[in-house]
């Protein structure tokens, strides 16, 4: 009896050492195949990114005569309106107020100044646009500017779920129209305290005047 008992242990020692071997040899397809995955993954984006840097040039090229500056995140962007004369730009702890439109490559108006005004931005603490986000920090109050985003640096694979697709590179035009810190912005709101409405003035009617009595003429 010992000995079957000790055989039946050893059959299942076997056993689950050789089910254990199976299981860790079945991950290894799951690990290679998500390995696969991420290379083709990295292959498309880096194929995507370059598909629209070149249509971004060629519209660059397109307008010789307006001069394109390239950012260091990834964006280019041109000047319709410059202010030479300041030189603070937004910083975190401001509030920028600002229009904008934003088109495609071809012109075609997605949303316009219009339909967006105005825009109220607590810079680098709310979620907005990760170009427009960077952008707005390099401009100076009433400077008006053509931002080229990439679809990474704005709306990316999912779009806006609205009027912007997948991938959709865009014309982002921003006037920068006002900035101040939030500490001032608060102490202006609350300065402004709300006063009645002015009564209206009372009007003054001129005195009526008695109608002169008729003298009387003596008779002869």
């Amino acid at each position: 009896m010992k000995n079957s008992t000790r055989i039946a242990v050893v059959f299942f020692l076997f056993l689950l050492i050789s089910s254990c071997k199976q299981r860790q040899e079945a991950r290894r397809p799951i690990s290679q195949a998500s390995g696969s995955f991420m290379k083709k993954s990295i292959a498309r984006n880096k194929k995507l990114v370059s598909t629209e840097e070149s249509q971004i040039q060629n519209l660059i090229k397109s307008n010789p005569n307006v001069v394109y500056l390239a950012s260091k995140k990834g964006y280019w962007y041109s000047y319709e309106t410059r202010n030479t004369g300041d030189t603070l730009t937004p910083k975190k702890g401001d509030i920028a107020f600002f229009d904008y439109e934003i088109k495609d490559l071809k012109g075609t108006i997605f949303y316009s100044e219009l339909e967006l005004r105005p825009q109220t931005y607590y810079v680098d603490k709310q979620n907005i646009m990760m170009g427009l986000r960077d952008g707005i920090k390099l401009m100076r109050k009433n400077e008006k500017v053509n931002f080229l985003f990439p679809s990474n640096m704005a709306y990316g694979y999912h779009g806006d779920d609205k009027k912007i697709g997948t991938n959709q590179p865009i014309i982002c035009t921003v006037t920068l129209r006002d900035f101040k810190s939030e500490v001032l912005y608060k102490k202006e709101s609350q300065l402004k305290v709300i006063t009645p409405a002015a009564a209206p003035p009372i009007k003054k009617e001129a005195p009526v005047l008695s109608k002169p009595k008729d003298t009387l003429t003596p008779q002869n």
